[in-house]
């Protein structure tokens, strides 16, 4: 009894001393947190930085400076160069072009995989899964498998040098569909089930009930499509010969042959730096909508 006694008493001692080195061991692990962040931060940023800097360097400070995080004295001729060249290096004409492509293209995924994924969710029909799954495992071939074969396709219809080689293919992405589709699955069919005794058709339970449910993966998808299609770069290199119709990503392979060979290094750093400002003013906009959109149960509310 007296040894069950003194525990109790120093009972409450040990709990007062794990309360007190509780907070110390969290605010421990919260510095070392940040910086770690802080750490990953520094290694994406001074080469971003660098290369912003880079653009405002004069070539002979570029060739010869070495390696000098601000330059001496910021030029904004390069920029001048880039935007007066509208001949060999047209960079407003690309910019424009990539902009056309991938909010067309984006918009036509939005409706393609919303309709493809109520498909493959709501409605039954035989051999829905096989179908499925079958077309999930066949999108895991990699890429440059199809190069040859789409091209042949996009050349057969003639959408060679026009923007609809870029617009149509990969409008039916699996892996959109895939988180479509498991987002749908996630949504009680009862709902389907009462629109269904009300007389509502399958369009229409589509359009009034599930697409407004589904508003935050298919603002994941957009986001996705939307970059995927502004920064692909084998595909247009490939169906696009015509300087004015490239889209930017193609554009800057052709400005390595003007402007590469270290002899116009910051106007083809200022090119690229261009080319990044739509993308990155996309997420200053988005990046709301995209975090809320991570939980994939956010359009349920129960």
């Amino acid at each position: 009894m007296a040894n069950q006694v003194g525990l109790e008493k120093d009972l409450p001692m040990v709990r007062s001393a794990s309360i007190r080195r509780s907070p110390r061991s969290g605010g421990i692990s919260k510095y070392m947190a940040y910086l770690f962040l802080i750490v990953i931060c520094l290694i994406w940023a001074v080469p971003i930085l660098f290369g912003i800097t880079t653009s405002f360097r004069s070539q002979t400070e570029v060739v010869s400076a070495g390696f000098r995080l601000f330059p001496e004295s910021w030029n904004f001729e390069n920029y001048t160069a880039i935007l007066d060249n509208t001949s060999t290096a047209p960079i407003l004409q690309w910019l424009w072009n990539s902009v056309f492509i991938a909010t067309l293209h984006t918009l036509l995924v939005v409706v393609v995989i919303s309709i493809t994924g109520y498909g493959y969710s709501r409605m039954n029909f035989k051999g829905r899964d096989a179908l499925f799954f079958t077309l999930l495992g066949i999108s895991f071939f990699p890429g440059v498998v199809n190069l040859i074969p789409s091209y042949k396709i996009i050349d057969a219809l003639g959408w060679v040098n026009t923007s609809w080689a870029m617009i149509i293919p990969g409008l039916a992405g699996m892996g959109n569909i895939f988180l479509v589709r498991q987002f749908m699955n996630g949504i009680p069919k009862d709902l389907d089930e009462s629109a269904r005794v009300d007389g509502a058709s399958d369009f229409r339970i589509y359009f009034s009930i599930i697409l407004p449910l589904v508003k935050p993966v298919l603002i994941v998808c957009a986001l996705f499509s939307f970059t995927g299609s502004w920064n692909d770069f084998l595909w247009p290199v490939i169906v696009y010969t015509d300087v004015e119709k490239m889209p930017v990503t193609a554009g800057l392979l052709l400005l390595q042959d003007i402007y590469g060979n270290y002899r116009m290094i910051g106007q083809l750093m200022g090119s690229a730096i261009l080319a990044i400002i739509p993308t990155l003013l996309l997420f200053l906009f988005a990046q709301k909508y995209f975090v809320q959109s991570i939980n994939l149960n956010s359009g349920i509310k129960g």
